[in-house]
């Protein structure tokens, strides 16, 4: 109004003109955006928003890797015992330099790891232990993981060992399969004169003296399943008993590229089970029949390759120092529900465990 009563009507009318399709040209351009954004923002027809979020998050879900929380890491073949049901033996002499297995144990701390148990062959062979308590020092005082545990024969441990290294470990698992010295030796878990029992009784004692948790893991086979063990587990009082179930591995203790001939060894599972009924009064024993570990551990060889053992053999993945956690871990084998039932998750930790030292 002030505009046009100012100024001359022509000047006004163009004015009024040039107003008009400014505002043409906005309208335009607004339609433009709606349009555009309407694009990039589809309408989901019959699914509600929160329907649609729940589909993603099951697609999500159903596409996520295993998680390994418990791994046994094989870093050596070597052994100083002939055992001959050995479903792990010495193929190889190769062990990864420490530097790149830390970097692999690294990865999979990343990848959710919160137990590893070191294992072989004999753990403590390699670089008369020292290798072993370093890696075991570097996962509880670097990697800060819950639980660090080791399985051995017992042959080779020294009492400096525990005073150096005792600190960062919560489980020593000693193997032993009888309390008769000569069932242990026609088994092999000898050497020369040294006695195998006399070593199990010393390292309880310094697992004892130095804070480590203690174990036994028992292969119950032809030589011993008839054996009464419960006095002696009893005076001994590990915190978890395992007795396994022999266990035949192609390629490994049976077949023709085998190192042991393991077939003279097997039991049937009642034989299995009545070794079981005669020790169910032992409150630490935790068994494991071949069904119950079958596709329920998760298993690194000495080039860190994930073992499937579905076909009755060790049919390697790629190295996880390669390809990464998530991509090994697809071609483990790995059941996690099985893990689960054959009790794979427990108290490991031994801040944990309560003991009286």
């Amino acid at each position: 109004m002030f505009i046009s009563s100012q100024l001359s009507p022509t000047f006004a009318a163009m004015l009024m003109h040039i107003r008009s399709i400014i505002s043409s040209l906005w309208i335009s351009l607004l339609m433009l955006l709606s349009g555009s954004w309407a694009k990039q923002t589809p309408v989901v027809t019959g699914t509600s928003p929160s329907k649609t979020h729940s589909n993603e998050k099951k697609e999500t879900s159903d596409a996520r890797l295993t998680t390994p929380s418990s791994v046994n890491y094989h870093f050596t073949r070597q052994c100083n015992y002939k055992c001959g049901f050995c479903f792990h033996t010495a193929k190889t002499s190769f062990v990864l330099p420490i530097d790149e297995a830390k970097g692999g144990l690294r990865l999979l701390k990343e990848a959710g790891m919160e137990k590893i148990n070191f294992s072989g062959g004999e753990p403590f062979l390699h670089q008369k232990g020292d290798f072993l308590g370093q890696l075991v020092k570097y996962c509880k005082e670097e990697l800060k993981l819950p639980s660090v545990s080791i399985v051995s024969n017992g042959s080779l441990i020294k009492e400096a060992w525990f005073q150096k290294y005792g600190d960062y470990l919560d489980i020593l698992a000693i193997s032993c399969d009888s309390f008769n010295e000569e069932t242990n030796k026609a088994i092999g878990r000898s050497q020369g004169k040294k006695s195998h029992l006399d070593n199990l009784h010393k390292v309880r004692n310094w697992c004892g003296e130095y804070k480590v948790a203690f174990k036994i893991n028992s292969v119950i086979n032809t030589f011993n399943v008839e054996e009464d063990m419960r006095e002696d587990i009893s005076v001994l009082n590990p915190v978890r008993w395992k007795v396994f179930q022999c266990l035949l591995i192609e390629g490994e203790n049976v077949g023709e590229n085998s190192l042991r001939e393991a077939e003279k060894f097997v039991i049937s599972d009642e034989q299995f089970q009545d070794f079981l009924d005669r020790h169910k009064s032992i409150t630490c024993l935790v068994p494991e029949s071949n069904q119950k570990m079958k596709d329920s551990y998760l298993i690194l060889d000495e080039y860190m390759r994930f073992l499937d053992c579905r076909k009755g053999r060790k049919d390697p993945s790629k190295s996880i120092l390669d390809v990464g956690v998530q991509e090994a871990i697809k071609f483990s084998g790995f059941d996690e529900k099985m893990f689960r039932i054959r009790g794979g998750k427990y108290v490991w930790s031994k801040a944990d465990m309560k003991l009286d030292w």
